[in-house]
């Protein structure tokens, strides 16, 4: 991931160095495993921790341009790595790696990998809860005009609004929860996965250090479908921060001007035009969760592997593992920054919400005529004409607004008194359930 993407704590984990030092962690695991089984000796696990373990610690990038180095030989990732290890270790690295094969150590490296990135990311979403949880509040009977196909339709409140995305949200943390555990998975299981090398306490005892499972049947890979699993919910993830910042580049619209981006000082908007405040952060956000979104078809056509094992994947993974939860990583985090300081205009709500001369309330008048007495049909199409009447006339000096046009009509006058339209129409009826809604995402969620 380009760096202006990229926050240095998910970085570190797909680092060269952390790789490597992962790496070193599994081999030396497994060697104190085997030791413990008299299948090496004690001394040579001991050595392998004892020389091995500052060297892989104290990883530098000149030890990464020497591990390039041995690979533009071996042609092979591992062995340059054990035969860097064994430079520094001696003759005890010839213990290092017995009975297990390559996959053994990149894919349980991966699943280390992902489940920190996992965590970073459940971080992410708690701070952007926060957030949401916080505005919302504030703005919980904040009137504004919902809207449906972007046309008015009836009131709703800002805060409820914000309610719906938290609780989306806390359902994308759910599902980022949910997939770190099941690709949290371990295999040190050999060749073609039968353990006939290397025996399964081997793979027990490095899973339970590592804070993994074993996995049940691993072939000679961990089954892609947990990682399938892993880039779906950080897909669904990046589109409900795209949803999110779709609903603030809307409201930040000229014509609507209901909330905006947070505008810094000194920040410029146009290198042409200085009046210009545009919501770079939403649609950046939009272009991050088209690109996290991109990598799940990768991932899920890694799933379907020729027999024990290929490596068509590891050439994707390579890409999108780092780059998707950097990309995410970031993402979350300006949508947090986005919410906190978020400007909201409650005034252009209301006027906004008055901008169509009442026509946003015929649900209501509707309810009303047909509780008084008249058919839907019959109410239907008087509430209809009324507001077309209005919708017409909007702009037009001394137009009549919707109630007026509505009571104009002599069969609507024979069934409503005005008190009991104004009362049927009154905004405040809209929110008499916030409170309801409120607790049900705040304690249910």
């Amino acid at each position: 991931m380009v760096p202006r993407y990229t926050r240095p704590e998910v970085a570190a984990i797909w680092s060269p160095e952390e790789r490597y030092r992962i790496w070193f962690e599994i081999e030396a695991l497994a060697a104190e495993a085997m030791a413990e089984a008299g299948a090496i000796p004690a001394e040579a696990a001991r050595d392998i921790r004892e020389r091995g373990g500052p060297r892989a610690a104290a990883i530098s990038a000149a030890d990464v341009a020497r591990i390039d180095e041995i690979e533009r030989t071996t042609r092979h990732d591992v062995i340059a790595f054990l035969t860097w290890m064994a430079e520094g270790i001696g003759e005890s690295a010839r213990f290092m790696h017995q009975g297990m094969t390559s996959s053994d150590v990149l894919d349980t490296c991966l699943a280390v990998q992902l489940t920190r990135a996992a965590d970073l990311l459940v971080t992410d979403l708690d701070a952007l809860l926060s957030a949401l949880k916080a505005r919302a509040l504030e703005h919980k009977l904040t009137p504004t005009i919902g809207r449906s196909h972007g046309i008015h339709a009836e009131p709703t409140t800002f805060g409820l609004k914000l309610a719906g995305h938290y609780a989306e949200f806390a359902r994308n943390r759910a599902r980022v929860a949910a997939a770190r555990a099941e690709v949290a998975t371990c295999a040190i299981s050999g060749p073609v996965g039968t353990f006939a090398s290397v025996h399964p306490r081997v793979e027990a005892y490095v899973a339970e250090r590592l804070g993994l499972r074993a996995e049940p049947v691993s072939t000679q890979v961990i089954p892609r479908d947990r990682h399938a699993a892993f880039f779906a919910a950080l897909a669904v993830t990046a589109s409900g921060v795209e949803r999110l910042a779709t609903e603030v580049r809307h409201l930040q619209r000229s014509e609507v001007r209901e909330a905006e981006e947070f505008f810094h000082p000194g920040q410029k908007g146009s290198s042409a035009m200085p009046h210009k405040r545009n919501p770079v952060l939403s649609e950046n956000l939009t272009g991050l969760a088209r690109l996290v979104r991109s990598h799940l078809v990768p991932a899920l056509e890694n799933v379907a592997l020729w027999h024990e094992r290929d490596i068509s994947h590891s050439s994707v993974e390579r890409v999108i593992a780092p780059d998707a939860t950097i990309a995410l990583d970031f993402a979350l985090a300006r949508a947090t920054g986005m919410v906190e300081r978020l400007v909201v205009y409650p005034e252009r709500m209301k006027a906004n919400l008055d901008a169509l001369g009442g026509v946003v309330h015929s649900q209501k008048a509707l309810l009303a005529l047909t509780q008084a007495g008249m058919s839907r049909e019959d109410a239907y199409a008087a509430v209809q004409a009324a507001a077309m009447r209005t919708w017409h006339a909007l702009g037009t000096p001394g137009a009549a607004n919707f109630r007026d046009h509505l009571l104009a009509d002599p069969a609507v006058r024979a069934r409503l008194e005005p008190a009991a339209l104004d009362a049927a129409m009154e905004p405040i009826r809209d929110f008499m359930h916030v409170d309801a809604i409120f607790d049900r995402v705040f304690t249910e969620v």
